[in-house]
């Protein structure tokens, strides 16, 4: 087996070490030093009394050992890794030392798998690997868990506290979200970061690390993406629910009203005024606090309960509609996604039409979200009749990520799309990456050739704003702008966008 370079420098300074130490040499060294004499004089044992504290210093034998965790032990999965991380603990215990774990997710993993496939999605996540060794002390152990989990645990060390381990932490943060080159294009993703000390946990063992790592790692996702938290002994632990009792949770959890929409607020470029708001599903759990929707969406589906949850956010997305008209805000519309088992619903526009109707709002109003893989991928003609009929009631036709589905021009014109949603994996770092802004440009010269309208989707700076404002983007949506946020914030947030068009300007007073 091929050693990597940095594992063959450390093998190479244990046995170094190991030789130059061990008590045979140390014997040795009065008869060494007395043979160097007669052999070449003076000059020789000022040779030797260099030359051997020198090659001590290279092995690592005159600094305090810090222990290697990974000779004896055997990454292999979670239960390796957890060995590791117990070898780690009881080592720092024994020498007033500090260990930790640091567990990373990649956000874009469902998007890389599904644009690029297994095994190109396997090579990269071996390429970062290579980086997050790269980033890490050759004592240090780095291993990928399941498909997209990295897992790092900190060899004991004198000096580590929470400022040290953020700082690490945000350095293998960086080096995930470089970018990836994958054939021939550049490819942007980004990270969740959970990480623990010892100091933090009650159980200093390698389950309590990693268990306490895990907890932070759920919180940085449910703020994610590229969020990063730090475990506190107030982080409450997610329950483990097995599949089915999920389900039956979450159904009940949509009955009951825990799982309701928050919104996301979209602002148009030219105006800076806001231009609409994405209702997305929220479970709101009384113990667990906020679940992610890869948790409860999949469970939903499993006990077919989707469309359900369509007409959930529906009717509370339409609520929110008329509430922000009686507030006197001009809030355009409201984007609501369709699962492609709601569209298979032969009265599906009927539906639409009588909820309409009931909360006396225009079809205008309602922008209908529509994933891409949806329109490149289906054959069911109910589900292009539906689009095609929501689109001759008025409402707007938004085409969802887009970039990732392959859906083609022939698609966009059959399913009646009116605006193109330009996939975050595009959006990220357009404004210092030219070939990100090529890749923009070309998708809005293309929306501008079809008579279509563009909203990005995932815009987190500023830069990333302003240059897809000069590229000719109409509409912006992301972290950058606005978090998504329960109804009752959105009024309060959109009077304090609103103040901030309007303030005048500041006059500073000049003295003579």
């Amino acid at each position: 087996m091929t050693l990597h370079p940095v594992q063959y420098l450390k093998t190479l300074r244990s046995r170094v070490r190991w030789l130059l130490a061990s008590p045979a040499t140390l014997a040795l060294i009065p008869a060494l030093v007395l043979g160097g004499f007669w052999l070449g004089g003076e000059d020789m044992l000022i040779m030797i009394a260099l030359g051997f504290p020198v090659c001590l210093a290279f092995s690592g034998a005159l600094t305090p050992s810090e222990p290697d965790i990974g000779d004896d032990v055997q990454i292999d999965g979670r239960r390796g890794f957890e060995a590791a991380l117990d070898h780690a603990a009881r080592a720092a215990a024994q020498s007033s030392r500090r260990t930790g774990c640091i567990l990373l997710e990649l956000d874009d993993y469902t998007d890389v798998l599904d644009r690029f496939g297994k095994a190109t999605a396997d090579a990269i996540m071996g390429r970062q690997v290579d980086r997050l060794q790269s980033v890490l002390r050759s004592r240090d152990t780095v291993c990928l868990l399941e498909d997209n989990l990295f897992a790092v645990c900190v060899a004991p060390v004198r000096q580590l506290d929470l400022g040290n381990a953020l700082h690490l932490a945000n350095r293998l943060q960086s080096a995930l979200e470089e970018p990836l080159v994958i054939d021939s294009m550049t490819t942007y993703v980004s990270a969740s970061v959970g990480l623990t000390l010892d100091t933090n946990v009650i159980e200093k063992t390698g389950v309590g690390l990693f268990d306490a790592a895990s907890i932070a790692l759920a919180e940085a996702r449910r703020h994610g993406p590229s969020a990063m938290r730090a475990y506190s002994q107030e982080m409450r632990a997610p329950a483990i629910l097995c599949e089915s009792s999920l389900a039956d949770e979450a159904r009940d959890a949509l009955e009951s009203g825990q799982i309701q929409p928050w919104y996301q607020p979209q602002i148009s470029t030219d105006t800076g005024l806001v231009s609409g708001f994405e209702a997305l599903a929220r479970w709101d759990h009384p113990e667990r606090g906020l679940i992610s929707p890869a948790e409860f969406l999949p469970a939903l589906k499993q006990s077919s309960q989707l469309e359900r949850l369509g007409e959930v956010m529906l009717f509370a997305a339409l609520g929110a509609l008329k509430s922000w008209d009686l507030a006197g805000l001009n809030v355009p519309h409201v984007g609501v996604n369709f699962a492609p088992e709601e569209l298979r619903n032969p009265r599906l526009c009927e539906k639409i039409e009588w909820e309409l109707d009931r909360f006396e709002l225009p079809a205008n109003r309602l922008s209908v979200e529509i994933l891409e893989t949806v329109v490149a991928t289906s054959p069911d003609d109910t589900v292009v009749r539906n689009i095609a009929g929501l689109s001759q009631l008025g409402c707007q036709i938004d085409l969802d990520d887009f970039g990732t589905g392959h859906a083609s021009i022939s698609s966009i014109r059959r399913f009646d799309i009116q605006r193109l949603k330009i996939d975050r994996s595009f959006v990220m770092k357009v404004d210092c990456d030219p070939e990100q802004r090529r890749m923009v440009s070309a998708i809005l010269l293309m929306a501008e050739q079809l008579g279509l309208d563009t909203l990005a989707e995932g815009v987190e700076t500023s830069g990333e704003h302003a240059m897809l404002a000069q590229l000719g983007c109409g509409h912006v949506q992301g972290f950058g702008i606005g978090r998504p946020m329960p109804f009752d914030q959105t009024i309060e947030w959109t009077h304090n966008h609103l103040s901030t068009l309007q303030a005048p300007p500041r006059i500073g007073r000049t003295t003579g």
